[in-house]
């Protein structure tokens, strides 16, 4: 009579089956295209898998053609394809406006549009408001009034602020806070924004 320490583990034997039935109909059923990307260890380049869409911009008077994934937004575009940080990614969702960019002279939201959207467009960031050395009138006036504090939502404030006065919307100091609510200061520096937004409007300065 065998011990019980020298049965065969019939449980186990079962586990091990399913385990490989499971691993071999898993390889059956997958898409050959990932098999061989796994195959070559590519599992990191899966966005290059992606067919990419060509794009032609024009970012602060400079043309640029280039390929891109469909699914990229146009602050992505900007930040990592262009290198022009000065676009702040905030809260990603269209919420705080730390991302604001002009598209055709109109704010926009630029971690909301994807760039193929964008086809054909002129775009303005923060890095295209100065001339040369010489600060964008709002820039100045955000400085003179002390209208930051950390910084992180400056250039979306700035770029907002830009088309507030370009749009009209300075009459006075509740419909400039009305026209700038889409952009979040957490620093609370609001009087001060509004400071510099009506020495602007006042000056008839224009982007």
């Amino acid at each position: 009579m065998q011990s019980s320490d020298q049965e065969p583990n019939h449980g186990d034997s079962r586990r091990d089956f399913l385990k490989k039935s499971s691993l071999i109909t898993a390889i059956a059923l997958t898409p050959s295209v990932a098999v061989k990307a796994a195959e070559n260890q590519a599992d990191e380049r899966f966005a290059e898998l992606f067919e990419k869409i060509p794009l032609n911009l024009t970012v602060n008077n400079k043309n640029y053609k280039s390929a891109v994934e469909p699914r990229i937004t146009l602050l992505d575009y900007l930040r990592e394809e262009l290198h022009l940080t000065g676009t702040k990614k905030g809260c990603d969702h269209g919420q705080c406006g730390a991302c604001t960019v002009h598209v055709d002279g109109e704010r926009v939201n630029s971690c909301l549009s994807l760039a193929v959207m964008n086809e054909g467009k002129k775009i303005t960031t923060i890095e295209g408001l100065a001339n040369g050395e010489a600060l964008h009138p709002m820039q100045a006036a955000f400085i003179k009034h002390d209208g930051f504090q950390c910084g992180y939502c400056t250039p979306g404030q700035i770029m907002s602020a830009v088309a507030c006065v370009n749009e009209g919307h300075t009459s006075s100091r509740a419909e400039i806070s009305e026209y700038m609510s889409g952009n979040i200061c957490r620093c609370g520096a609001y009087p001060n924004i509004v400071d510099a937004i009506v020495e602007v409007s006042k000056g008839g300065q224009k982007a």
